[in-house]
């Protein structure tokens, strides 16, 4: 089939006069600006014609149309989506076996720290590769902990030093640290 313009032009005039009727009635029962937007969607039609949007709208469905069916009886093409799907499965393949292996080898680290810790060995604290916000909270962690010494007696307006030995203000930065602790940070 192929794409007439002389055809399309009683469609797209007719639907355009259609949608000018709707947009009268929709004037007389709700007012102005319905009828308004009615009168816009019913210009829309003749609008693509003149532009040729039609005529591409109607050449990527014959092509999509032929696609198909040259698609559907060859063996070529079949071979084709099975290549892709075997491709589909080895990439999959290929990215749980690598969080596998990294799961697996988490696995053996907390098993060969539990043994050393049944033998009485001391144990080295297993360091993770840290996210630059975590090196970020744990300054901050580190530097909301501290509070600030008493001036000496005899100067006024002494700057507070901050101590490096003073106990968490709350329980919840007890909680904290013991968890930074644990995990050697």
């Amino acid at each position: 089939m192929s794409y007439s313009s002389f055809a399309w032009v009683p469609l797209t005039v007719g639907l355009t006069i259609l949608g000018l009727i709707l947009s009268y009635i929709t004037y007389q029962r709700r007012g102005l600006r319905p009828a308004m937007m009615v009168v816009a969607f019913s210009l829309l039609p003749v609008a693509a014609l003149m532009t040729g949007a039609i005529e591409m709208l109607w050449k990527v469905g014959v092509a999509i149309g032929q696609f198909g069916t040259g698609f559907v009886f060859s063996p070529e093409k079949w071979a084709g989506i099975g290549l892709t799907g075997l491709a589909v499965a080895l990439f999959l393949a290929a990215g749980g076996r690598q969080r596998r292996r990294a799961s697996r080898e988490a696995r053996r680290a907390a098993r060969g720290a539990r043994k050393d810790e049944a033998e009485g060995r001391p144990t080295a604290p297993q360091i993770a590769p840290r996210s630059r916000s975590a090196d970020q909270a744990t300054r901050a962690l580190a530097t909301d902990v501290r509070t600030p010494v008493p001036a000496e007696r005899g100067t006024a307006n002494a700057p507070a030093k901050p101590s490096r030995k003073s106990a968490p203000v709350d329980d919840d930065m007890k909680d904290i640290e013991e968890i930074l602790r644990k995990r050697g940070l």
